[in-house]
């Protein structure tokens, strides 16, 4: 059996603290050129990038000074953060409004700015439609619900999904009375 390739451990790859910056704070191993890396790959909220800088062992003072300075130039912004999950969550995942809130409040952000960027996405979209597309995800344009089993489990599926329950009931009701003669 032939085993792979080990890379030799260099001062770069030790797993050890990362390299000291330059005396204005912004070296390769600063906490702000590992927070700006980070953002360039996708947006996080700022509890999202303490955490991950904190694992890399940067001091919670250098955390707190990126953080700042992040923040002030706008490369760190809880509120586009919280839109951004939200037109994910809701044009991709068909989720509704309880679910998107949770997930914006499991991303850290403040419940005030996830309400707010709820209440902008939610403005453009029709949440009976949306509800309408999560269903289908399931449950086929033409397919009826044939038991009340099937009709327990896609009630349950869209209340997890963030939609209220009478809302629900309503839709998957209409559904099956449109599918029976």
């Amino acid at each position: 059996m032939v085993m792979p390739r080990q890379r030799p451990r260099s001062a770069s790859n030790t797993g050890s603290r990362p390299p000291r910056p330059n005396a204005d704070g912004a070296g390769p191993g600063s906490a702000y050129v590992t927070g700006l890396t980070l953002l360039a790959r996708r947006e996080l909220s700022t509890r999202q990038l303490q955490d991950r800088l904190k694992r890399r062992g940067y001091e919670d003072e250098e955390i707190a000074a990126t953080i700042a300075r992040l923040t002030d130039e706008r490369a760190l912004d809880d509120v586009r953060v919280a839109e951004a999950i939200a037109r994910t969550q809701t044009g991709l995942r068909r989720r509704g409004r309880l679910r998107v809130r949770l997930e914006i409040e499991r991303a850290g952000i403040p419940s005030d700015i996830a309400r707010q960027a709820i209440d902008t996405v939610f403005e453009e979209v029709d949440d009976d439609r949306l509800m309408e597309a999560a269903l289908n995800k399931r449950l086929r344009p033409g397919q009826t619900i044939a038991s009340e089993r099937e009709f327990g489990r896609l009630y349950r599926y869209l209340v997890a999904q963030g939609f209220p329950s009478e809302q629900a009931l309503r839709l998957l009701k209409a559904r099956r009375d449109r599918a029976t003669p």
